[in-house]
This record gives structure tokens, sequence and C-alpha cells, in this order.
């Protein structure tokens, strides 16, 4: 049974960093594309970043490039999503995402975040002071 767990999530003050973990169960990461994506109350849910399975490549959203990074472990099938100069507008529900992508390669961060298969439950992040 595939499952997605997040973790890491909190309280921060504006300025601080938090490091998310998405632990993958039930299939190995090496052969799945895996995204971050993020619902603020009342907002449709965003794509932040995305990691490709065939070369690695990583994809942001314009609000975050810069101050988040993605990656993974393949290893400990978890991928990370380490946020620095947290802003209040990045308060939300972050959720990992995984489809299964063998010699896919993508040309933005769109293509990279669509038809995601499968959904962690999410991890709550408030940025705040």
């Amino acid at each position: 049974q595939v499952q997605l767990v997040e973790s890491g999530g909190g309280l921060v003050q504006p300025g601080g960093s938090l490091r998310l973990s998405c632990a993958a169960s039930g299939f190995t990461l090496d052969y799945y594309t895996i995204g971050w994506f993020r619902q603020a109350p009342g907002t449709e849910r965003e794509g932040v970043s995305c990691i490709s399975s065939s070369d690695g490549r990583e994809y942001y959203a314009e609000s975050v490039k810069g101050r988040f990074t993605i990656s993974r472990d393949n290893a400990k099938n978890t991928v990370y999503l380490q946020m620095n100069s947290l802003k209040p507008e990045d308060t939300a529900v972050y959720y990992c995402a995984a489809k299964e992508a063998f010699r896919v390669y993508y040309g933005d961060a769109k293509s990279c975040l669509q038809n995601m298969e499968d959904w962690g439950k999410g991890t709550p992040v408030t940025v705040s002071s």
C-alpha cells in the first residue's frame, strides 16, 4: 500500500527555517517524481516544488525560488523540503505527492507537478511572530 507521511511542520518566526520530510512506504522512490504542495485557508492548492525521478532535476514556484530547496534520499525513501527565510505568506498546510515516472523528463515546474497520483495528509506550517 502506497503511503506518504509528512512531518516537520510547526510554528516559526518570520525569517526562520523549517525542514519538512516526506517518508514513503509501500514503494521505492527511485522511479517516482515527488512534489510538494501547499494550501492556505480559503485558497487553492499551490505547487511549491518538484524533483524528478529520472534526472534529479529540481523545480520551484517563483514564490519560493532562492528560499526553498527540495532533495531526496532514496536510501531512506524520503524527500525533504528545506525552507529558509520564511514569510507569513508561507503559512499553509504542506503536502507531498508522488507519481510513477520512469525515464520521464520535464520542461518546467508545471509539468513536473501535474497529475500526481498519491498524496500525504499534510503537515501545517505557521509563520508568525
